[in-house]
């Protein structure tokens, strides 16, 4: 079941995003998991909204996904510039803990996908003491080629968990989730990106300061000089919307 059908989305550029808060998001997603019913959750930022824009199969991807939540400060902004605004930003990084949260009580069963096998090892054993009442079912590291799907895809499905999250960056964990998300049939299916990271505390996530100015981007920016081909898609999605304020939430 797709959420635009249960919970009202704003179309940015055609991609139809959730415009509920995290409380009722997890709540969705909790129903999700108790029928079963499997979901692509995509966190969208500006530079996937562009890419998308670019990049017609990127763009199926983001338009077939079931739920779509604004991760970026620039999509909530585009959405409330355009009058059709969202409850709240919905942080990946804050939505995957959300659900951790919520499946303790329900002793839901998590895989993790990516990263390097030591950040892997230690988000899964940081998650499993942080989080008592889930299982980690699994966990791969994200260092293999397409020659390897199969045999994960086959570890992750007998591993039979509820929730799988995903950390392979924004241009190959959405194409990879949905290429699998028949095969898999897991409820809750996210990318996480550099979520792992955080968890296992090889980086920080940005100050509460950066994140209340809705400027984790220049954080991340500052830490990480080498991202500012990728941030160049930020000025360019906010121009775009400027430009085109009418036709940004033409469905």
């Amino acid at each position: 079941m797709k959420a635009e059908s249960v919970i009202p989305t704003v179309p940015i550029f055609g991609i139809r995003v959730s415009r509920v808060d995290m409380k009722a998001t997890v709540s969705y997603l909790t129903e999700a998991v108790q029928r079963r019913e499997p979901h692509q959750v995509i966190t969208a930022n500006p530079i996937m909204v562009m890419t998308a824009l670019d990049n017609p199969a990127y763009m199926e991807i983001m338009k077939s996904a079931e739920l779509v939540v604004p991760d970026g400060t620039g999509v909530v902004w585009a959405a409330e510039y355009c009058q059709q605004p969202v409850a709240e930003r919905v942080a990946g990084f804050d939505l995957l803990h959300e659900l951790l949260r919520q499946g303790e009580s329900y002793n839901w069963r998590v895989y993790l996908l990516g990263s390097t096998p030591e950040v892997i090892r230690e988000t899964a054993s940081r998650l499993q003491s942080q989080y008592a009442g889930i299982i980690i079912a699994g966990y791969h590291d994200g260092f293999f080629g397409p020659e390897a799907d199969e045999e994960i895809v086959s570890e992750i499905i007998e591993a039979q968990p509820d929730l799988l999250f995903v950390a392979r960056g924004a241009d190959s964990q959405e194409p990879w989730i949905a290429k699998y998300k028949s095969r898999l049939n897991i409820p809750v299916m996210m990318g996480v990106g550099g979520s792992f990271d955080v968890i296992s505390g090889k980086s920080r996530r940005a100050p509460k300061a950066f994140q209340k100015l809705r400027a984790e981007w220049l954080y991340r920016l500052l830490k990480e000089p080498t991202r500012y081909k990728r941030m160049l898609a930020l000025p360019k999605f906010a121009v775009k919307v400027l430009r085109e304020k009418d036709k940004v939430t033409k469905g």
